[in-house]
Parts: C-alpha cells; structure tokens; sequence
C-alpha cells in the first residue's frame, strides 16, 4: 500500500528554518502529487502547497508563497518543504498527501478524502 513518512519538524525561533521531508512508498510517484497540509491547534487541517510528479510543477497558496519551497528527489521518492522566514502561526503538524493532482487555490490547496497521509511531522515556532 501506499506510505507516506514526514520528518524534519522540530523547535525553532521566529525567522528561522526548516526543511520538511515526505518519503513516499508504494506508488509510482511520477503518476501522483504531494499535497503538504497543516494543522494547527484548535484550527482547521489546510492544504499550502503541492507538487506534481510527472511535470514538477509547483503551487502555493498566498500564506506561505515566498516563504516555503516544495521541491523533490524523484530517485529517492521524496518531496520537500523547506520552510523560512518562520512565524508564529506557522506553529503546527505538517502532513503530507499523495493523489492524482494538485487544487489549489489562492487560500488553499485541494485534498480528496480518499487521499493517503503520513502521520505528520510537529514545527513550533517561538516567539
């Protein structure tokens, strides 16, 4: 089946950085995107930014555009987030979805229920 890893959360103060990794299993990447979401406390899960397999075409939604980089190794199945300029309200997990394409939006970008996820990767940003 289909397996999604996040990794590369952690603690870090206002206007730093991270880079977010999404290890991806069971599927022929080229053929799918990855849709990176968050969730933070008491808010509802969205979906900021997503990249397709086939062509490497990238999306952002205005939250984060200019601050976050999607970007992946095909040869190691693997999809980044490099995070910066980090902010407070960053603070959340950060999750990662594989599906047949991106849908985003200005505000959002797109997630089918069916899609599979990760178990989400923890970044807190300190003010």
């Amino acid at each position: 089946e289909v397996q999604l890893v996040e990794s590369g959360g952690g603690l870090v103060q206002t206007g730093g950085s991270l880079r977010l990794s999404c290890s991806v299993s069971g599927l022929r990447f080229d053929h799918f995107a990855i849709t990176w979401s968050r969730q933070a406390p008491g808010k509802e899960r969205e979906g900021i930014s997503c990249l397709t397999g086939a062509t490497s075409k990238t999306y952002y939604t205005d939250a984060v555009k200019g601050r976050f980089t999607i970007s992946v190794n095909n040869a190691k199945n693997t999809v980044y987030l490099d995070l910066t300029d980090l902010k407070p309200e960053d603070t959340a997990i950060y999750s990662c979805a594989a599906d047949f394409g991106c849908y985003c939006s200005a505000s959002s970008c797109y997630v089918p229920p069916s899609a599979a996820w990760g178990q989400g990767t923890q970044v807190t940003v300190s003010s």
